[in-house]
């Protein structure tokens, strides 16, 4: 399916590098940062005339391509997020893309001696305690007598003493922030739980949840409406116990809410809200930024400012060669927000690298973000944006012709995937979330300040990309082997390093939390994790499937080498009862790195493993729910 986002004339100018005449030169915008409205009255009036705008001009000329909503997912509800914010305290164990911001995932440390584990609506906590695993406690993951049967949390982080769960609810229309009290022995306790007005934030890659230190930062859509054009504003409530649904608190006012003259008014429909809140406070303390634009979007969060690129659903012939995307850049300091106009589109947030004042970008003429599944579904030419902080203001100037550089597209095809690994930009296509095939793929490595490009031809396809070290690792299947791939990016030109075949497998899990890799003193030598599935199965499967295996690989001397899997058990099922967050969007399956230990989370089976010499072997296995039994439908 095709996402159609700027025209073909203008992808085409863009790579060519050769823009028309009507685009606007590079120089100093009429205003260094985004304008705020002044007045409720003024940002009512004008989303009311914006609903007009797109009524009649649907309605004079029929687009060029139609507006195109992702793919539907596996089951008719989307899913949602769920967020336990993670303190200092606690040992990173998530595959974090930013150092210094943590991202919500399904596991998180509090502390050194408690895991908390965020499974099918509800939170679990063992204690590591002298090297142990005993389950310590169970919650439901939502307040107490909600009915959450339509509500999907899948993300957590942990921050001081506090679960915050982010949830989006259906049946209550809004994302869910739940918070939790944990004690010292890993002992939950419900605290309170808000809703935020909006609509579902899902993507099949990227996380809607941040934690930079003791602030959560989370994106969330509201389409505008034509109803009240305020109720598109960002709002919250807080759950009053007894199930009557209060009043919306309207969070910030209108000059909170920003709009740029750098993109066409009639592709407006979206208010994209970042919302940023003190989890110390005693009642939930939230600020949101709120900017107008298409519905299309990537949300990328750097240690100095969160992004957030926008971009239509269709593209309209009209258009001509007008910038039809726009970059917003809201600085984490409480600086006003600034954006540059721009053209093409990232894929997903691995499409960004901020790096001193500059942003580098890996944009595709024919991708709307990681909306939903949109990820899975970009095509056209490619280009790398390199972009100075310099260069944004209020939107109304496009960024420089040579700020881009185009770049070779792959010959295979299949899904897109890009990752900053050191100096260089790698990408290349692999299966996606359907069954793996065979064949060859191109992996293709830029650097980032210009050079040769180097086009390598893997022996799979390009299912992921990782930073492993100094260097990458890429990881394919085949309709029966698991391939995994090293990139050296050390020599005069990257090159595939050693690689190693597992098979009867594939991987288990597509999102980027289901890989970690722990490097030695020498960053060049490390333990790598993986889930598989064995045998082979087709992607879509880790929704409703545990992984088969945890497989481990030694990297020394730049050499792979085989440690083993530690493998799942089925056996002694039972039915879990489950009323919430019944399809794993967000995968079940991680391998866990603290300190000296080694562990692989499968399900509801947390298994400690030790290398030996060569291998390694099974030292614990503990089902961490209560009763002991393991939990049906995996």
């Amino acid at each position: 399916m095709r996402h159609a986002t700027v025209t073909a004339a203008s992808i085409a100018a863009l790579l060519s590098l050769t823009f028309a005449s009507t685009a606007a030169a590079p120089g100093q915008p009429a205003h260094r940062t985004l304008i705020a409205f002044q007045s409720d009255t003024e940002l009512a009036a004008y989303l009311k005339k914006l609903a007009r705008q797109r009524v009649r001009r649907a309605a004079e000329e029929p687009m060029a391509d139609a507006a195109m909503a992702p793919p539907p997912p596996p089951s008719p509800a989307a899913g949602a997020e769920t967020v336990v914010a993670s303190g200092a305290a606690g040992p990173s164990i998530t595959n974090n893309q930013e150092a210094g911001v943590d991202e919500g995932d399904i596991v998180k440390m509090h502390g050194r001696d408690t895991m908390v584990i965020l499974r099918r609506g509800r939170l679990f906590t063992i204690s590591l305690a002298n090297g142990g695993m005993k389950p310590t406690d169970m919650i439901d993951a939502y307040p107490p007598g909600v009915n959450a049967s339509s509500d999907w949390y899948d993300e957590m982080l942990v921050s001081g003493d506090r679960v915050i769960v982010i949830g989006y609810s259906y049946s209550r229309g809004g994302t869910q922030v739940n918070r939790f009290r944990i004690s010292a022995d890993g002992h939950l306790a419900f605290e309170d739980a808000y809703q935020l007005r909006s609509n579902d934030y899902y993507s099949s890659r990227n996380y809607a949840s941040r934690l930079v230190g003791h602030t959560l930062v989370f994106y969330s859509p509201r389409y505008i409406g034509y109803g009240d054009p305020l109720d598109a504003l960002p709002g919250l409530r807080k759950w009053n116990g007894n199930g009557d649904a209060p009043g919306w608190r309207r969070v910030g006012t209108a000059r909170e809410v920003f709009q740029s003259p750098g993109i066409d008014a009639a592709q407006v429909d979206t208010v994209h809200t970042i919302m940023s809140c003190d989890l110390t406070a005693p009642q939930l303390a939230c600020k949101a930024t709120s900017v107008l634009g298409p519905g299309g979007r990537t949300f990328y969060v750097s240690s100095h400012a969160v992004y957030v690129w926008v971009t239509p659903w269709w593209s309209d012939a009209r258009d001509g060669n007008k910038p039809s995307s726009l970059l917003y850049r809201l600085p984490l300091d409480g600086g006003a927000p600034s954006a540059v106009a721009t053209r093409g589109a990232p894929v997903d947030q691995f499409s960004f690298r901020e790096d001193g004042s500059t942003l580098s970008v890996l944009v595709r003429a024919n991708s709307a973000g990681d909306v939903m599944w949109a990820p899975e579904h970009s095509a056209g030419a490619i280009a790398l944006l390199r972009v100075s902080a310099d260069e944004f203001g209020d939107g109304s100037r496009e960024a420089a012709r040579t700020d881009y550089r185009g770049l070779p597209s792959p010959r295979d095809s299949g899904d897109f995937h890009n990752r900053f690994v050191g100096n260089y930009i790698l990408y290349g296509n692999g299966n996606g979330w359907g069954t793996p095939q065979d064949g060859t793929a191109e992996l293709i490595a830029a650097p980032l300040t210009g050079g040769s490009v180097t086009t390598l031809t893997m022996a799979h396809g390009i299912d992921r990309i990782e930073v492993m070290g100094r260097d990458a690792m890429v990881v394919g299947s085949d309709q029966a082997n698991v391939t995994f791939s090293t990139i050296d990016l050390g020599g005069r030109r990257p090159a595939e390093g050693s690689r190693y075949v597992l098979e009867g497998a594939a991987q288990a899990e597509t999102r980027s939390h289901g890989f970690f890799y722990r490097p030695d003193a020498d960053p060049d030598s490390g333990v790598l994790g993986l889930p598989v599935s064995m045998p082979a199965n087709p992607a879509y499967r880790q929704l409703f499937d545990t992984s088969a295996a945890m497989t481990f690989l030694r990297r020394s001397d730049g050499q792979l080498s085989p440690l083993g899997q530690i493998a799942a058990h089925d056996a002694g099922a039972v039915d879990d009862h489950c009323v919430a967050s019944c399809v794993d969007w967000y995968g079940n399956a991680r391998p866990i790195f603290l300190g000296n230990r080694i562990f692989a989370l499968m399900g509801y089976e947390l298994v400690e493993g030790a290398i030996g010499r060569d291998r390694i072997h099974e030292t614990g296995r503990v089902n961490y729910t209560r009763g002991g039994g393991r939990i049906a439908g995996d």
